[in-house]
């Protein structure tokens, strides 16, 4: 899950998050039965099993990034697309206690890998699985993205709104900005107001506004429509995890978020 790289906050700030956002997830996984694995995530084609053998896959991705920034020998994410898919599709139909066990020690493997990375080389550059580059300083970030956005796929009560603040308010303005570069670079720079090449839909372009926050931010140019609604809406709404029933406004088909 890798959009715009938004500027690094302190590592340090985010380690103590991330383990408590992963407590809380073992804990809803804990309450599942063998027979709930099986049924359908919010992820077209991807079961509950799915999701957790994704979940732990990534925590040992990121672990792999995180050995590549700490030596600077270059050790990527997944060692191949196929295989990455491969170990979910084994993983997925496997008990419950399997699941939390995997889950559990790779989850176990990526704290103790953060918190023995010297702090000079948080800032060492590395690249994600979809060829981005970023400095190790957001890998943590970006592992707690997978747990609270996968924590709603998994179709088990948590919901948009049960996001932290602090994560909305980070994640929907990277978000907004996302979308905003895609607008942007699709338009040519001597187009004039809202022309487009008529053989494509035109790029979103949009004024948002959460009316629990004091966040706003225009999407694309020339936007002449504004959505509002609770912060946790609008995001949930932009990384399609949301159909916007609740938002205010003209709701445009969006391309994925990432």
């Amino acid at each position: 899950m890798t959009s715009e790289v938004p500027e690094p906050t302190a590592p340090a700030d985010l380690i103590e998050t991330v383990d408590a956002a992963t407590r809380s997830l073992l804990g809803a996984v804990e309450a599942l039965q063998d027979s709930d694995i099986a049924e359908p995530s919010l992820l077209p084609g991807w079961t509950r099993g799915h999701l957790l053998a994704h979940l732990a896959r990534n925590a040992d991705g990121l672990v792999n990034l995180l050995l590549w920034a700490r030596t600077g020998i270059e050790t990527p994410q997944y060692a191949s697309q196929l295989l990455r898919d491969s170990d979910i599709e084994e993983g997925a139909p496997r008990p419950i206690a399997e699941q939390l066990d995997d889950l559990r020690a790779s989850a176990t493997r990526f704290s103790g890998m953060v918190r023995a990375m010297p702090p000079e080389r948080w800032e060492f550059r590395v690249r994600a699985r979809t060829g981005k580059e970023l400095p190790a300083a957001l890998i943590p970030w970006l592992r707690l993205r997978e747990i609270e956005i996968h924590r709603v796929d998994l179709n088990i009560g948590y919901l948009p709104e049960d996001w932290p603040a602090t994560f909305v308010a980070r994640l929907l303005p990277e978000v907004a900005r996302s979308f905003d570069h895609t607008a942007s670079a699709h338009r040519p720079p001597d187009a004039k107001p809202m022309t487009h090449d008529p053989a494509q839909p035109p790029p979103p372009s949009f004024t948002l506004v959460a009316t629990d926050t004091d966040f706003t931010t225009t999407v694309g140019l020339d936007p002449t429509d504004t959505i509002s609604g609770p912060a946790a809406e609008l995001l949930a709404w932009l990384i399609g995890r949301d159909d916007g029933v609740a938002l205010k406004g003209f709701l445009p088909n969006l391309p994925p978020w990432l």
